[in-house]
């Protein structure tokens, strides 16, 4: 089988992790800050807050800004469901807004629709979610605009994103964000076997995640309330949780980012291969907004089924059949039964449920051989053109 996604674990990622294991720390230690560091070096923000999933870092993020009951958060539903769950966990209610007909992702033009109307009803969103789907950047530029006007703050979920680029600078600069959020789950485009991080240019923002993180715990004595004990003192000033990052996980982490820009562009000259051997089938290939540059963690490919004889369903399981371990990312989130429980139904963002009923995640993986690459071009062609 052909997995969708596969990371590289290389001696310099195992050496990296076996030092850990022989030094005197395990948790908390000195490669969490050196993997943080290593995040705002390649970004350019000036804090970032490493966890242990990117759903903690929505969640921390979300308390951060101060989302709570009787507050609104608005993202995507063509996303994995955490994007919307943060905001449930913070007891706020959560809503969608349809993607791009080309991009997939957030449409500038329906949220400010979508806004115009909340405005006038008095329901306006606290937090907006883009979500950079595939790596695929938003438009933050238009997204941020209407957040000065309509009075939003936004977390960027570029979960799929690392070493990509919006307007030519690093995706996890939070120029148009107040948060942004990377995973590093493994078949994500660096691993720390599982992990996330929270990036931001403002330093209370950073302050609040790293105590959330943490139990909501401080040993700095400026933030406690009294006199300080002594040495062994410390004070839970807020509510919050062990999401913290491991030593083992961050010395991975930093190993992997030293490779960054080689992953990248693997997968850009897969996904060039891609478009070139693709071209004739029934199929949508990918868009590229103008001034971005992809991360590329996924290339999704909708089918043309007026075109073809088969299902959406059919070419699926024959491709799985074959050995090709395609996936769809993802099912709306507003059509899963919790959701659904919540009020939202079929059709309520019709742009998204198109794009379920056509998406398939090719295998793409920088890893990936060109003799790989060939026999997914060769099994889909069989199986469109039968």
């Amino acid at each position: 089988m052909i997995p969708y996604g596969k990371q590289e674990i290389i001696q310099q990622d195992i050496d990296n992790v076996i030092d850990v294991l022989k030094s005197d720390f395990l948790t908390q230690g000195p490669q969490v800050p050196a993997f943080e560091a290593s995040l705002t070096g390649h970004t350019g923000s000036n804090y970032a807050v490493a966890v242990n999933s990117a759903t903690s870092a929505l969640h921390i993020a979300c308390m951060a800004l101060g989302l709570g009951e009787g507050d609104r958060l608005w993202t995507t539903p063509v996303t994995f469901v955490a994007s919307a769950n943060c905001g449930l966990y913070c007891g706020a209610k959560v809503d969608f807004v349809d993607i791009d007909a080309r991009t997939y992702n957030m449409c500038p033009v329906k949220l400010e629709s979508k806004l115009k109307q909340a405005k006038a009803n008095g329901t306006l969103p606290k937090v907006v979610v883009p979500v950079h789907l595939c790596g695929q950047p938003c438009d933050m530029k238009a997204i941020h605009d209407l957040s000065i006007k309509y009075g939003f703050n936004i977390i960027e979920d570029a979960s799929h994103a690392i070493g990509g680029e919006y307007n030519n600078a690093p995706i996890g600069n939070c120029e148009y964000s107040d948060i942004t959020v990377f995973s590093f789950h493994p078949v994500k485009i660096v691993t720390t076997a599982e992990g996330g991080a929270a990036l931001t240019n403002n330093q209370i923002l950073a302050e609040k995640m790293e105590l959330y993180r943490s139990h909501g715990i401080t040993r700095d004595a400026d933030k406690m309330e009294g006199e300080s004990h002594g040495g062994w003192y410390y004070q839970q000033i807020e509510l919050g949780y062990n999401y913290r990052m491991t030593e083992l996980q961050a010395a991975l982490g930093v190993s992997q980012m030293t490779r960054l820009n080689e992953f990248v562009s693997a997968r850009h000259r897969l996904a060039k291969r891609y478009n070139e051997l693709l071209t004739k089938l029934p199929i949508v290939l990918p868009f590229q907004l103008d001034k971005t540059y992809s991360g590329l963690h996924l290339y999704v490919i909708r089918l043309k089924l007026e075109e073809i004889s088969l299902s959406h369903k059919q070419v699926f399981e024959a491709l799985r059949e074959k050995g090709i371990g395609v996936n769809l990312h993802y099912i709306p989130v507003h059509t899963q039964p919790y959701y659904q429980k919540l009020g939202f139904s079929l059709g309520d963002f019709p742009e998204s449920e198109r794009y379920y009923e056509e998406a398939i995640s090719l295998p793409m993986f920088h890893l990936m051989t060109d003799e790989q690459q060939d026999t997914v071009v060769s099994v889909l062609s069989g199986i469109l053109e039968a």
